[in-house]
């Protein structure tokens, strides 16, 4: 059995935390990485089977046609080392066209359901070592720093998770990201590129509803996990276009005036008739773009694959 180490860290008081004090922004907010429970890792693999939503499908065909380019100036062995992994098959794609290249692999997620899925399919592909964190991105990152051994690192940053962040905490977890690697090390980040917007609306509230359960999941996983009271069908799923700010925003739109409680953050929360909450936003960036808030953290050469029918870029950053 391949060695699986599991982050010990409170994510529940965490949670509890920060559920806390998004709710009292103005205007109220929920963190994204909070939708990703099991079963909200679950409706997240739904949607990336949705055929209004072509990220996953773009990016898997990338790292399917130019894995070798991708790690070719990359020395070996190399340690593959992915944030917000899911269920690890995007990084299966990598990791079956240049196998003979790797050593090891190394797994973030938030969502232990998402880590142990990822783990039994890179195995299953006789993938290996394995080790999985169970942390934030930024815990990750330490955990990467302090188990690595000789072997050069190659890190993913996949699914256009970077645009779930604003633009300054986007540049900043670049930096981290790149404070973490040494010379020799690498990037791969994936990014949604700038499209229309009936095409970016469908893909964030299509016809099956399956965007908005997974949406309303985050109220579900506060009501389970820390004994929140919010009444899930009095919630309405909302996705809007911020032309202006660049990005697609997910918002959560209280039906009528409604009371909630949240034991675990000992809050009490009024909601009036059509207030909502912002539980996502994902930014859309152009390539250049892309390529210039790499530089901004400190990397060195880009290259990019784009996909320009689907929109998406792929790009590696050299250390």
């Amino acid at each position: 059995m391949t060695p699986v180490e599991i982050s010990t860290a409170d994510l529940r008081r965490v949670f509890a935390e920060e559920v806390g004090e998004f709710l009292q922004r103005t205007p109220r907010q929920l963190p994204s990485k909070y939708f990703y429970d099991a079963l909200g890792s679950a409706l997240f693999d739904a949607i990336c089977r949705l055929p209004w939503y072509h990220v996953t499908r773009a990016e898997s065909a990338l790292l399917e046609r130019y894995a070798h380019e991708i790690v070719a100036p990359l020395p070996r062995p190399l340690t593959l080392a992915e944030l917000g992994c899911g269920n690890g098959e995007k990084l299966g794609v990598l990791a079956t066209r240049a196998a003979e290249r790797f050593q090891s692999v190394q797994l973030v997620d938030i969502s232990p359901a998402a880590l142990y899925a990822a783990r039994r399919r890179l195995e299953s592909m006789r993938i290996g070592p394995v080790v999985v964190h169970a942390a934030t991105y930024e815990a990750g990152l330490a955990q990467l720093a302090r188990t690595r051994r000789n072997a050069a690192m190659l890190v993913l940053f996949l699914g256009s998770n970077i645009g779930n962040f604003d633009p300054a905490p986007a540049r900043d977890i670049l930096v981290r990201i790149r404070a973490s690697l040494r010379e020799g090390d690498a990037l791969l980040l994936g990014s949604d590129l700038v499209k229309p917007e009936r095409d970016l609306l469908v893909a964030y509230d299509d016809p099956l509803q399956v965007t908005a359960a997974f949406n309303r999941n985050i109220l579900r996983r506060i009501n389970a996990e820390l004994d929140g009271t919010f009444d899930l069908e009095a919630w309405m799923h909302r996705a809007v276009w911020n032309a202006a700010r660049g990005r697609v925003e997910m918002h959560l739109v209280s039906s009528a005036s409604q009371l909630v409680r949240i034991g675990a953050a000992d809050l009490d929360l009024h909601f009036k008739a059509d207030e909502w909450i912002w539980t996502e936003s994902s930014y859309k960036y152009d390539a250049r773009g892309v390529a210039d808030l790499g530089r901004l953290a400190g990397f060195g050469d880009a290259e990019q694959w784009i996909d320009e029918e689907a929109g998406f870029a792929l790009t590696r950053f050299m250390v």
